[in-house]
Formats: C-alpha cells, sequence, structure tokens
C-alpha cells in the first residue's frame, strides 16, 4: 500500500476527530461478531494503517499514532509500518498495551472514540474500568470512519447453501433443544448468538461471507420456545427459508436483533458471551435487563465432534493427504528439473491439488510460504509485491516452512511442513530434530479427562526447553468441522487463561504445532490434527478416566532432515509408526510419481 495514502488518510482521521472534538479513536481487528477474518467492509485497521496481519489495534491522537500487535508480527508490522509515520509498539509481558497507553497519555475530560459494532462487552468492560478511574470519557456510538472513507467496500452478499447432508450427524432442531437445555441449566430465558461460527454449526448451513471460513453474517436470538436468525434475507433461498421454518428458525432483517432485543424486559435473564458479542448489538435495550455473562452453549457442543463427525474428519485427512503426496512430488521434481520456484508457486501448486479432492470448498487459511528468513516470521504471507524465489548458491542449502490447509464438506485440515532445499546444515537438522522431539512428546502424552488445556502446553514444550529454546506462539487450537481452522473452547498455550469451560474433553480436534524461529535465518514449525480420545486400554482405573491423542493428518514428516542420533528409540518407534500408517492410508490413493513419493518418504528411519 501507498505510504503516502496511509498519511492521507491518518490525517483525515485527525481531521475527523477534531471536527467531533474527540481526543482519541482506537480501530481495533473486528466486526460485530468478533470474528479472526473480516469482510472487506470492516477492515478499518488495515484500510488506516496497511498492515495485513489479523491481529493489531490502532490507536489515533492529534500528535500520535501507534499499532499494538504480539510477536507473531513485530517483523512483519516493522515493515509494513516503517515510513508511515504509526509506530510499533510491542504487546509483551510487562509492556503496556493500548489501554494502558491511553489511561497514561490522556488527561482529565478527554474522550476515546471506538465504534460499539467492532467493541465486545468485555473489551468495554476494560476500557471503562482504565478510564474511569482518569475521568476520562468512552465514546461507542460513532463510526467516525464513515467521514472519510467513501469508498468503503460493501457487505458481502454471497447465498447460503446447506452443509452436504451426508456429512450432518444432527439436526439443526436437535441442536436447538442442546443449547436450550444449556440455557435451562444456566437459567436464562433468552440466547444472544453473534459468532459466526456457532451460527453456522447450529443451522447446519454455511456461506462465503468471510474469506476461508464457510460462515455467513447473522445473529440469533434464542428464547425457551422461539429462534430467529437475523441475516440479509437476499442470501436465503425458499428452500433454506422452509428449512429454518421446519427446525423452528424464524427469519428476520439482519438489523433487526437490535430492536428484537429492545422488546425484553426487567423478567428476562439475557445469556452472552461477552466476548464475542458488540457492545452496539445491544445499543436499543432498556435499562434493568439481567444478563448472565458466560461462554455459548454452543461452543462447547460444537467442539466435541460426533464419532461420524469424526470418521469424515478422517476421509478429509486421507484426501488432504493425497493432494499433499501429489503436491510434494510434483515440487521436488520441478525443483530437481533446475526449475526456478517462488513461494507463491508454492501456494498455486497446493490449491490446484487440493481442489482436485471430493467435496473441495476452499483454502481454510492464506498459506504460509517461507523460505529461509520469512519462515521466521509465524504469519508471514508471500504476496505478488514481496516474495522470494526459493535460490540457494552452490554447496548451501536453506528451509522452506509451509502452513497450509483446506476446507472441505467432510472436514477442515492445517498442516505445517519444513522442507530443505539445497544442502543443509547440521544446525537446521539439530533444531528440525529438536522441534520433532517437541512435537512427538504432545503426540503421545495421557492426560487426565477435563483437564483445562493450558496446562499440557508444557509436555510439548519440555523438550525444546531442556535444549533452551521455546517459541512465541501457542503450542496448540481447537479446529472446526467444516468451520473456522481457529476454533474454541480449548487452546494449549500456557499463557491462556483457565475457565472451566477450557476444559479437554473426548472428541475435541487440536492442532500440535511446536515451533523454532532464528529470526534473519529460518523457521520451523510441525503441525499435526489430533483427536482426543479415551484410553483404550487403561492400566489403571482408580484415578479417574485419561484421554490420550489419535494423530489424524496424514503426511510425511522429511526424515532428510532429522539427526536421528538426537531422538530416544522410543521417539523412533513413533516416527516410523506414524509413516506406516501414513503409508497405509494413502497408498490406494495416489499413483505414479506420488505413490513413488510416499513409499520414499515415508521409509523407517
Amino acid at each position: 500500500m501507498n505510504k503516502q495514502s496511509i498519511h492521507d488518510r491518518i490525517d483525515s482521521l485527525r481531521q475527523a476527530l477534531v471536527a467531533q472534538d474527540l481526543t482519541a479513536i482506537i480501530v481495533p481487528s473486528a466486526d460485530p461478531h468478533l470474528s479472526e477474518y473480516l469482510p472487506e467492509y470492516w477492515q478499518a485497521r488495515l484500510w488506516l494503517s496497511g498492515f495485513t496481519g489479523s491481529v493489531g489495534t490502532l490507536v489515533v491522537t492529534a500528535d500520535f499514532a501507534g499499532l499494538w500487535t504480539d510477536s507473531r508480527y513485530w517483523v512483519h508490522a516493522a515493515d509494513q509500518l516503517e515510513g508511515t509515520g504509526i509506530s510499533l509498539e510491542k504487546l509483551a509481558p510487562g509492556q503496556p498495551n493500548h489501554i494502558d497507553w491511553l489511561a497514561e497519555h490522556l488527561a482529565e475530560g478527554d474522550s476515546v472514540a471506538v465504534d460499539g459494532n467492532v467493541l465486545s462487552i468485555s473489551e468495554q468492560d476494560k476500557l471503562l474500568n482504565a478510564f474511569d478511574a482518569n475521568d476520562i470519557t468512552l465514546i461507542t456510538e460513532r463510526d467516525v470512519l464513515t467521514v472519510i472513507w467513501s469508498d468503503r467496500p460493501a457487505l458481502p452478499t454471497a447465498s447460503l447453501y446447506q452443509h452436504d447432508a451426508q456429512f450432518v450427524a444432527q439436526s439443526a432442531t436437535s441442536k436447538l433443544a442442546a443449547v436450550r437445555a444449556g440455557m435451562a441449566e444456566a437459567g436464562a430465558t433468552h440466547h444472544l448468538l453473534s459468532s459466526l461460527d456457532d451460527i453456522a454449526w447450529l443451522t447446519n448451513l454455511r456461506g462465503a461471507d468471510v474469506d476461508y471460513n464457510p460462515v455467513f453474517l447473522a445473529h440469533m436470538l434464542i428464547s425457551e420456545h422461539d429462534a430467529t436468525l437475523s441475516i440479509d434475507n437476499n442470501k436465503v433461498s425458499s428452500e433454506i427459508a422452509q428449512s429454518l421454518k421446519d427446525s423452528g428458525i424464524a427469519l428476520a432483517d439482519y438489523d433487526a436483533v437490535q430492536d428484537a432485543l429492545g422488546t425484553l424486559t426487567a423478567d428476562d435473564l439475557l445469556l452472552l458471551d461477552p466476548s464475542k458479542v458488540a457492545v452496539g448489538t445491544l445499543s436499543k435495550m432498556g435499562d434493568g435487563i439481567g444478563f448472565i455473562e458466560q461462554m455459548a452453549p454452543s461452543t462447547l457442543l460444537k467442539s466435541v465432534k460426533s464419532d461420524a463427525d469424526i470418521d469424515h474428519v478422517r476421509e478429509a485427512m486421507r484426501q488432504d493427504g493425497a493432494a499433499l503426496s501429489e503436491f510434494f512430488a510434483a515440487f521436488e521434481q520441478r525443483l530437481a528439473d533446475g526449475e526456478r520456484l517462488s513461494e507463491l508457486d508454492v501456494d498455486s501448486m497446493l490449491i490446484e491439488v487440493r481442489s482436485q479432492q471430493p467435496h473441495y470448498v476452499s483454502p481454510s487459511f492464506p498459506t504460509i510460504a517461507g523460505f529461509n528468513e520469512n519462515g521466521a516470521l509465524p504469519h508471514y504471507r508471500a504476496t505478488p509485491e514481496k516474495f522470494s524465489y526459493l535460490d540457494v548458491n552452490e554447496g548451501e542449502g536453506g528451509l522452506l516452512l509451509i502452513d497450509s490447509g483446506a476446507q472441505y464438506q467432510n472436514g477442515t485440515t492445517d498442516i505445517t511442513r519444513v522442507v530443505g532445499i539445497g544442502q543443509v546444515s547440521s544446525e537446521h537438522k539439530r533444531d528440525f530434530t529438536t522441534v520433532l522431539k517437541a512435537h512427538i512428546a504432545l503426540a503421545k502424552a495421557h492426560f487426565p479427562d477435563g483437564i483445562a488445556s493450558p496446562l499440557i502446553d508444557a509436555i510439548c514444550r519440555a523438550p525444546l526447553w531442556q535444549a533452551q529454546m521455546d517459541y512465541g506462539h501457542g503450542t496448540g487450537h481447537g479446529v472446526g468441522y467444516f468451520l473456522n481452522v481457529h476454533e474454541g473452547p480449548q487452546v494449549i498455550a500456557y499463557s491462556a487463561s483457565m475457565p472451566k469451560e477450557r476444559a479437554m474433553k473426548e472428541g475435541m480436534i487440536s492442532s500440535n504445532e511446536p515451533g523454532l524461529y532464528r529470526e534473519g535465518k529460518y523457521g520451523i514449525r510441525i503441525e499435526n490434527l489430533m483427536v482426543n480420545k479415551r484410553v483404550a486400554q487403561p492400566v489403571e482405573t482408580e484415578f479417574g478416566d485419561f484421554l490420550n491423542f489419535e494423530t489424524v493428518t496424514y503426511c510425511p514428516i522429511d526424515t532428510r532432515l532429522i539427526e536421528s542420533s538426537l531422538l530416544t528409540q522410543i521417539e523412533i518407534d513413533w516416527l516410523n509408526n506414524y509413516h506406516n500408517q501414513v503409508y497405509a492410508e494413502l497408498k490406494d490413493r495416489v499413483e505414479g510419481a506420488a505413490l513413488d513419493w510416499l513409499t520414499e518418504r515415508t521409509k523407517a528411519i
């Protein structure tokens, strides 16, 4: 993006602040549904700053502009913000976040604007707690950007479609009944859902309003006897409207949810997730309405996949593994033939092979193909304006990190593999093997049923910590079933909070993705998806039920990058058994060069 355009937009924003007698504005990375990936209409932070990362908060005052983001994006953000007049503010333990900064630098009587349509209730509470002590006014009723963003994109208009019935194990009617049971347990008369993946799961519908996630913009208000889906009705065919009606779900306009909430009385109790509902959605509610603030019942319900769901996911993983075998065979041959390839070629080749598989819909997130120093940026993305060729000098080598995934009607995939280009070094092999040891440690873990998911992070990190190494991101995230690739409530990260909802339950699917990043040199990450399974033949029973993991990603881990002397026999056995399974699952799905590649890469070490 042109740096001068950023300067002009920030200047225009400052003029709007002066005109409206505002001291500062906060521009988060959010929409009315608090989604991770946003429709273009809601990408205000990107439009103002030029920073393309998925996480970041922009603050602008008369004489300051700063963007707060975490360590995954520091190098990336520093590059994109250079020359814009926007400073990079690093989110790190002990460092002030944007709320702390505003509370410290603003004076009594100053005012801060943030669009309530993109501000969660929980975030508003944090702002009010910090500002009230300093007599700073928070204003959430204005969208200041409407004054300066004249060519703002329109809201998406993609039509809804049914999740293919052959892959749906539970009707919308039964899911709605389960949600109502959760409402009753909490004592709620009404329940507001704004999170898009919850709504898609509950209705068994899918859409294309958000890149990479098969969801649609909507709110849903559920009572003991009624349920209403608030959505742009132009997206809803007569067949889907009838299906919703048959499931006991009425239709209303997208903005009608605010009026519906305005009809609640003091006798009602509204259940909502304060981190997933925007302040603006509640703008017409009357005073005295009781709230029950907790995680939505559907969030836990959809995280626990049925046996039928998991069977479908295994098949999607086989399809994905076959596609990856085709990709790697072709990729390695093109390199061997002397063809000059780039990070962009990796992305296009992956989409091509995956799109040939049954039930393919789209990528599940933007492909990360980072060569050498680009691989050290955990959320790097090559663009036509900035990318690297996979070039190495004679006698030298490098590492290519490929993190990619796909949406299939029968499952969502997410996998990371590392490829050596040229002559890899002993340092490459040592680091790769240490990350592999961490990956195996978690893959082999047993843990109590219901343990808080952040607690098992240390199991994975232990081999890296033993070598005085670490990585700055979480070890694992939940994965949806033909839904968002990042799903809660479980998260394997020691820095995460531990509410009771983050318990590990049988049927959850999580990623296992330890890494190691040497800034300016290379990055390593090994990622598979795993299903929480009950221990089949427990040795002990008096200490409660235990779970372990079933790895369901089927793709070889490159043994050419392994220093086998650093592995124990138990770790070698795990790797050989994993490769035996990968070969067995995929051998009848590929042929020719892909089969030759698969056979070679799954040989025992």
